[in-house]
Parts: structure tokens; sequence; C-alpha cells
């Protein structure tokens, strides 16, 4: 008999954030992101900096998307919680752009206050690879 365990819930809304990114459904981001967050995105590419605010968060997502033509999927790898507030939810980033193709591993580590996130720390496998794809 195997026991089947409820998801927690940190991890439960960072898995419906990824897979609310991947559909393109900004209003659901919205509703799981605070308005004074802030996403830390590493590099030195213009995609790459601290967007501080829903607003700007949501603005960055839209300019991935666009810079991608829609190409942009992420593929869950897991999501760890340590049940204080922290969940890191790591994945396969693929993309193409202006004849440029990348395949990356990477998370974020997600700061959760309530039922919002208030801090995404994103952390790339490759940041070579990643500046090079978003110069």
């Amino acid at each position: 008999m195997a026991i089947v365990m409820a998801e927690h819930p940190h991890a439960a809304l960072v898995r419906k954030g990824f897979e609310a990114f991947s559909r393109g459904d900004m209003d659901t981001l919205r509703e799981l992101i605070a308005k004074d967050a802030t996403h830390h995105v590493p590099g030195t590419h213009p995609l790459s900096g601290d967007f501080k605010g829903q607003d700007a968060i949501i603005d960055m997502y839209r300019r991935m998307g666009e810079e991608t033509a829609g190409s942009m999927r992420l593929e869950m790898l897991g999501i760890c919680v340590d049940g204080r507030g922290h969940a890191v939810g790591m994945c396969r980033v693929t993309a193409e752009r202006q004849g440029r193709r990348l395949d990356d591993t990477g998370c974020i580590v997600f700061r959760i206050v309530g039922d919002k996130i208030t801090d995404l720390d994103e952390c790339v496998e490759d940041i070579d690879k990643n500046n090079e794809f978003w110069a």
C-alpha cells in the first residue's frame, strides 16, 4: 500500500506559478506575487537585474515571451521547501531567440509570506550561456 503525502502549500504555490508562467497566464501570476515583490535575475544582459514590484516583474515576463517569440519552455525538475517560507523551484529552461538556442538548468529561490511570493532569486547553471542568449 503506497502512502500519498499532500503537497506542502508552498510547493503547490510555486508549482501553480511555474504552470501559469508556462501558459503565459499573467493574471494568475499577479494573484500569486505580492505587489511589492522583487525578482532578481542574474547576469549582465538586458533582462537581468532587480525587477521591483508586481508590474515590473510581469513586464519582464512579457518581454521574455516576446523576445523568444513564445518559444520559452520550463520543464519542472522538482520543488523543495523548508517549511519556513522558502521554496526552491528547479527547472530546465529551453528557448530560441535570434537564431540562438538556450538549454540550461536553473532554479528560483522563492520567499513566501502568507500566500504570496515576496521575493524571487533566480539562479542559472551557466551564466555565460544565459548572458550570450539574452544579449
